[in-house]
């Protein structure tokens, strides 16, 4: 799908145009070969950098080829299945072109088309750094949110009640700040290039934007390395209380084979069918039932001086 909007400093709204004129901005959403053939053409695109846009795995770059500049980066995006992952958008950008293809629907991007954002089609480079601001915010906001999933499952730690769904979700959690890492890390030294000037011309308050949007992006790779550093250290803790816990089950089971083990032997000896000291006497199973006692109660004393209980 390929559409033009066009919108200038003058315009009150945008406006969606049937065919491309200068100024505009050309919106493409999971293009097919034609589409793609009759971009490259009328455009005189790099062929090669229009297929990598439509590859899933590609990663942030920043390329220029002659007068165009060819600007990849990745956007976060929820799945069907309510998954988060990372999804490829290009930027092309011309002397009087700024073209976006991606392959889904970016929710960022219908905000600019419904006119929730101000902005203006002929001012390009501010366009695309307004975009990647949306698409920087997004990620801090399902970052927040992983924060907060971590947050009360560590809460939970302290009364040990972590199940096993909780490190299913972790493993879930790491592959996604993993590929936010993977994204983010790139992005940042894209802004650091933008900055030198080469690539697109930016004024001072475009150079301010850039700078915060740097800002941000570091601060959104922290804050990714910081929920991976808790998760390790959640797990690492929950092992080390179960390990714990094990050992002093251990122990009890121990203390209690100990004090079990003595009564049994004595009993065992005078089950005998032999001649034992003491048979004889009409009190033997009283002393023999203290005795027993006796040492067990003794055990346990002298485990609990040892702390075992």
């Amino acid at each position: 799908m390929i559409r033009y909007f066009y919108k200038n400093i003058r315009s009150k709204k945008l406006v969606e145009l049937d065919d491309y004129k200068q100024g505009a901005w050309v919106y493409v959403e999971n293009p097919n070969d034609a589409e793609i053939a009759m971009l490259v053409n009328k455009f005189k695109l790099d062929p090669g950098h229009i297929d990598d846009a439509r590859d899933e795995d590609e990663m942030p770059r920043l390329e220029k080829e002659g007068e165009l500049t060819y600007l990849f980066t990745r956007y976060a995006n929820t799945k069907d299945d309510m998954q988060i992952s990372t999804m490829p958008l290009l930027f092309i950008i011309g002397p009087d072109i700024l073209i976006t293809i991606s392959l889904n629907t970016i929710p960022r991007l219908e905000r600019f088309i419904e006119g929730k954002i101000d902005f203006t089609t002929t001012q390009r480079t501010k366009l695309v750094l307004q975009i990647m601001d949306q698409i920087v915010d997004q990620y801090e906001i399902y970052l927040n949110s992983v924060s907060r999933h971590i947050k009360n499952i560590r809460s939970r730690l302290r009364v040990e009640e972590i199940r096993n769904q909780d490190f299913v979700n972790f493993v879930l959690i790491e592959d996604e700040l993993n590929e936010f890492l993977s994204a983010l890390v790139p992005t940042n030294a894209i802004f650091r290039r933008l900055l030198l000037g080469k690539y697109v011309r930016l004024y001072e308050s475009d150079q301010d934007i850039v700078e915060d949007l740097l800002l941000n992006n570091e601060q959104s790779i922290e804050s990714c390395r910081s929920s991976l550093k808790t998760i390790v250290n959640i797990r690492e803790a929950y092992s080390t209380i179960m390990s714990n816990n094990l050992n002093y089950v251990i122990r009890v089971l121990t203390v209690i084979t100990a004090v079990i083990a003595i009564p049994t032997l004595i009993s065992s000896i005078y089950g005998m069918n032999v001649d034992l000291p003491f048979d004889e006497t009409k009190f033997a199973f009283f002393f023999v039932i203290t005795f027993s006692l006796s040492v067990s109660i003794l055990l346990l004393w002298i485990f609990r001086r040892k702390d075992w209980l």
